[in-house]
């Protein structure tokens, strides 16, 4: 019988490793954006490599770190973040970028500066291209955490994992359900918070 202690130490431990590596993910991928915004060199390195990170498929991934950088909880988050990446990356500059060049001439006859139409006018038309990239990397996030308590990850990956050697059901189900149910919630979250946050002129639009 699976203690129910245990499962919400696993739970809370999946969370803390799938979301330490969305926020670094999110830590270095937009800074890097919003200066590819103005420089196209970086734009296609950054991109290049992003593209090149998600061809390689998740659980080889999660193995290379290993001869790299060891196992544990640090290279289950670099593993993480590295898969992350393209999401974040992808949908961020495409939402930054794809703006009505009318909106952009408007702001600059004005007077506003660079930042000023980054903040008002780009990231505003971003939003729902921004929010479509997060949300897909946090569920990303979810399920990669799983593949990386083969790395010593540990949280709900462990649980399953630990029930499949077993064939014991219940322990692959109290760490299977909780993975869905995270899924589901950031998929209700994010959606929530995009309507909440894009401009009501996109919504008409949308």
């Amino acid at each position: 019988m699976v203690i129910t202690a245990e499962i919400l130490e696993a739970t809370l431990e999946h969370l803390f490793l799938a979301y330490t590596a969305l926020l670094v993910g999110a830590l270095v991928s937009v800074p890097l954006i919003f200066l590819s915004l103005y420089n196209a060199k970086l734009a296609s390195l950054v991109m290049r490599f992003s593209n090149l990170v998600q061809a390689v498929p998740s659980f080889a991934v999660v193995a290379v770190v290993v001869p790299l950088i060891g196992i544990g909880f640090f290279p289950a988050v670099i593993a993480i973040m590295l898969r992350v990446l393209l999401p974040i990356v992808k949908n961020t500059y495409i939402g930054l970028f794809n703006v009505d060049p009318a909106l952009l001439d408007s702001a600059k006859g004005i007077g506003m500066t660079d930042f000023q139409v980054l903040r008002y006018v780009r990231l505003p038309n971003a939003y729902p291209a921004i929010f479509a990239g997060i949300k897909f990397a946090a569920i990303l996030a979810n399920s990669i955490a799983v593949l990386t308590a083969l790395i010593g990850g540990g949280g709900l990956g462990s649980m399953i994992f630990e029930g499949l050697t077993n064939f014991n059901t219940s322990k692959i189900l109290a760490g299977t359900l909780p993975v869905i149910l995270i899924a589901l919630f950031l998929d209700f979250f994010f959606s929530a918070l995009e309507k909440r946050l894009t401009p009501e002129y996109l919504k008409k639009s949308g």
